[in-house]
């Protein structure tokens, strides 16, 4: 019996033709796709709309990159419709490679907010507060994909000089705090959020009755700091972390009482920089 006839074959590949301009292309894919992913947190699953960009480098002597095979990974990955923990995006992205031939590098960056149930401090009362997540793979000449982790954590910030010199009150305000983390060992995503949580004026929530609203206005009060304070403190809890390498802190307070923000940024290795 004959097998069935399949119409690709008879169709040309130009993207598998030889190119002759002698040029390597450092990354061709797909940018920006919308695409849903189910992350695992601790004991949690979360399911949630990533936007993902997909990348490979191209040979000199390749015309060009599948872009269809991007979508199969992807595809793939959701028809097992497991979750996925920090690790597993190493996979995907070795995975990515072998569909397109056996790419030598490639990366796979996946971005999406990721909400957390919080408990008031007093009250108890509990809410969803967003965090915005990035989670970078990239591989080189074969060699395993390396992770990057990287989270965008609202937090409070209160001013140091404004209580030193005012009779009363002192001026505080919304902060973001970015961990931008290489990841060599066991770290997960909450536990990165919490550092950055613990080390501002005050964590903040979604939800608070007003005896709690009392506590985080006074939590901030008590523990005023300068937005070249957040870094430091920030960099000095990254920096001890032992599954950390490279990192980048910063942290931008959105200003009370001007129209700017205040930054800082500290850039430096954790115990894993080897």
């Amino acid at each position: 019996m004959n097998a069935p006839h399949n119409p690709l074959s008879t169709l040309p590949d130009t993207q598998a033709s030889l190119d002759l301009r002698n040029l390597v292309i450092n990354k061709a894919g797909v940018k920006d796709l919308r695409y849903p992913v189910t992350i695992e947190l601790g004991e949690d699953v979360q399911h949630t709309v990533a936007i993902w960009s997909m990348y490979v480098g191209i040979p000199a002597e390749t015309k060009g990159a599948h872009m269809s095979r991007f979508i199969e990974t992807l595809e793939e990955m959701g028809e097992h419709g497991e979750p996925l923990k920090l690790n597993d995006f190493v996979k995907l992205e070795a995975a990515m490679r072998k569909r397109m031939d056996g790419a030598m590098t490639g990366m796979i960056q996946v971005r999406f907010p990721l909400f957390i149930r919080k408990e008031a401090p007093v009250s108890r009362v509990a809410s969803l507060l967003d965090y915005d997540v990035t989670i970078t793979v990239e591989s080189k000449l074969h060699n395993e994909g390396q992770i990057r982790l990287k989270v965008l954590v609202p937090v409070k910030s209160l001013c140091p000089c404004s209580k030193k010199i005012s009779e009363y009150g002192a001026h505080n305000q919304r902060s973001h705090i970015t961990l931008d983390v290489e990841v060599k060992g066991e770290l997960g995503i909450d536990e990165l959020i919490r550092i950055a949580e613990e080390e501002a004026s005050s964590e903040i929530y979604g939800l608070l009755k007003r005896i709690d609203e009392k506590w985080v206005t006074e939590r901030a009060y008590e523990n005023p700091k300068f937005v070249e304070d957040l870094v430091r403190d920030l960099a000095l809890r990254v920096k001890a972390h032992p599954s950390v390498g490279h990192f980048i802190v910063a942290a931008e307070n959105f200003e009370s009482i001007h129209n700017h923000s205040a930054y800082a940024e500290i850039e430096g290795y954790g115990q894993a920089k080897v």
